[in-house]
């Protein structure tokens, strides 16, 4: 793999899963018992937003059990040091990525430290519980909601992801199922513009044969071991 200038890295549930937070998709991300569409869906939060609401505040309280760990570290090491054009794209909406030290971060499927107001579509910190019918600082609606991207929700700045990909040199992937579209087709849009792609993961993802090589383990002990070789070699 030749020395890349333009990079775009995709993270997923397994990178903040090394930090014990627990993913939606794996054995262990279900609430109570409950399914994701009935908690991560519109048609959710219409019909209990007082269950919707009450998932995302206990999501929120459990960022303040848990800590960035040594991939995530790494990245925000890329991040710095870095010379060329670099994104981190990241589905996850924790702010472990944040805590490390990234910058050059875009959380596509929104954050939980955030609140996106259903009248007026402004998007607000908001650290604590989020009760149904909470004022919009933005507009004074009683409209606010948890600032996530449900199923059926675009993505956000789907547009700069679009372009870092047709710009970048290597897209590497990091922690994700390859099975949530739009992120899942990243890995085919930058091989189509020429970019080298490698996929870190701890197994074989749905869309492993996309890649040009995967390597597989443990986000915490590849990741690293990735970022001192690139920085390295550059």
């Amino acid at each position: 793999m030749t020395t890349p200038r333009n990079i775009v890295v995709l993270t997923g549930a397994g990178l903040s899963a090394e930090s014990g937070l627990a993913t939606f998709r794996g054995p262990g991300g279900l609430w109570e018992g409950h399914r994701v569409e009935d908690v991560c869906t519109p048609e959710a939060l219409a019909a209990d937003p007082a269950l919707v609401h009450r998932f995302y505040d206990l999501r929120r309280a459990a960022l303040e059990t848990v800590e960035p760990n040594a991939a995530h570290q790494a990245l925000a090491r890329l991040d710095a040091e870095w010379p060329g054009e670099l994104l981190i794209v990241t589905q996850n909406v924790d702010d472990l990525h944040e805590r490390a030290g990234a910058r050059r971060l875009l959380h596509m499927h929104g954050e939980l430290r955030s609140a996106l107001c259903a009248a007026c579509g402004a998007r607000s910190p908001h650290g604590t519980e989020l009760p149904p019918g909470a004022v919009c600082p933005a507009c004074g609606a009683r409209a606010l909601r948890p600032d996530i991207v449900f199923f059926g929700e675009m993505p956000y700045e789907m547009d700069r992801i679009e372009a870092a990909l047709a710009e970048a040199d290597l897209f590497v992937s990091i922690g994700t199922s390859g099975a949530v579209y739009p992120a899942a087709g990243f890995v085919q849009m930058a091989a189509h513009f020429g970019a080298a792609t490698l996929e870190l993961n701890l197994e074989r993802s749905a869309g492993s044969h996309w890649f040009d090589e995967t390597r597989l383990g443990p986000a915490t002990r590849l990741v690293p071991e990735w970022v001192e070789a690139v920085l390295t070699q550059r």
